[in-house]
């Protein structure tokens, strides 16, 4: 089957990624937040201690990404996809508060991988080295929390056609492991 070209818009229900494959190209709309290492540590700590997160993850959208100051005239500094498997050990209770996408690049973890299909959730992978075109798809940026981290602050972001790869579906499907048509 030849890999498609989609157009999705946050939030993003089961439904709307049920159909994705590996390899699908998906131009992603809508609100997503940027989080790294040291905010989703403090969220699992939150989530342990049964506390309010700063977002609700129902059905959101988390971009592995520090964004860099804005400049001036500019409505986002660069912002590029960071290593994802950093992530694979804190990312189950995110899932069962409803996390639906994850984007950053690299591979994942086997576990992981499992963790997709078991609640129903994708990994797309960005394009690294392209910080600055990414940066033009970015409409709004604000920090939302854990401000005190400067770049690896919890943003919201809105985007507009943010390009991405569907790198591991809710399917098994693995574009690491198995060949595909673009």
């Amino acid at each position: 089957m030849k890999n498609q070209l989609i157009k999705l818009e946050t939030p993003l229900t089961v439904e709307k990624i049920e159909n994705l494959r590996a390899g699908d190209m998906v131009y992603l709309s809508g609100t997503i937040y940027s989080a790294r290492d040291i905010a989703h540590k403090r969220m699992v700590a939150a989530i342990s201690r049964s506390e309010k997160l700063p977002f609700d993850l129902e059905d959101n959208t988390i971009f592995y990404a520090g964004p860099s100051p804005t400049p001036p005239g500019k409505k986002s500094g660069g912002i590029g996809p960071t290593t994802s498997a950093r992530m694979d050990s804190l990312t189950e209770p995110l899932l069962e508060k409803g996390l639906r996408a994850m984007i950053g690049k690299g591979n994942r973890s086997q576990q992981l991988k499992e963790l997709l299909h078991k609640y129903k959730a994708v990994y797309f992978v960005a394009l690294g080295g392209v910080a600055a075109y990414l940066s033009t798809k970015v409409e709004s940026i604000k920090p939302v929390a854990y401000e005190d981290l400067g770049p690896e602050a919890v943003h919201e972001l809105k985007v507009r056609d943010f390009p991405l790869f569907v790198a591991c579906d809710i399917h098994g499907g693995d574009i690491f492991k198995e060949p595909f048509n673009c």
